[in-house]
């Protein structure tokens, strides 16, 4: 490689410097993602149009355990209480808000060529139930960010921030 071209790469690493650890997300292993992270954000690009599918602070956790075991747990902070104080007594309403308000998976995962595999064994969404899904992952620092398709239609993109 001549010396024009080492420039130019210097150069290029010093201005776009900041985006580099995100390729090093593609020699990331499962060992390397092992631990409990908390949730940033949920958003979905549909049609152009960016919604926050959890509001604005949603609540979760994941867990990726060194042994190849998941769960991933998603909620609103701010899903309604049941008015007859009995979960086996709400409304259609209720019952609607808090399935589009939570959502959780587990099983087991592995990390390869940029994605994390996660095969979803229980899913409260059960049409998902034994299906392998490969998502993009990027992982910067504490953060941890995947890509999925979504189930209402375009891709949701989901950050979550290392705390253990």
């Amino acid at each position: 490689m001549g010396q024009r071209s080492m420039l130019a790469i210097s150069a290029a690493s010093v201005l776009f410097g900041s985006v580099l650890p995100v390729a090093n997300a593609v020699g990331q292993s499962a060992k390397d993602v092992v631990g409990t992270y908390t949730l940033v954000s949920v958003s979905n690009v549909k049609d152009g149009k960016k919604t926050e599918m959890y509001g604005p602070n949603p609540k979760g956790i994941m867990r990726l355990e060194n042994n190849g075991r998941y769960v991933v747990v998603l909620t609103r902070p701010d899903l309604p209480k049941f008015a007859s104080n009995d979960r086996n007594a709400g409304t259609p309403e209720e019952y609607k808000a808090i399935s589009l308000g939570s959502f959780f998976h587990l099983g087991t995962y592995t990390v390869a060529d940029g994605h994390i595999i996660f095969r979803l064994e229980h899913v409260s969404f059960p049409n998902w139930n034994g299906q392998e899904q490969k998502r993009k992952l990027t992982i910067t620092g504490h953060e941890l960010k995947y890509e999925v398709g979504s189930t209402f239609g375009g891709t949701s993109t989901l950050v979550w921030d290392r705390v253990q």
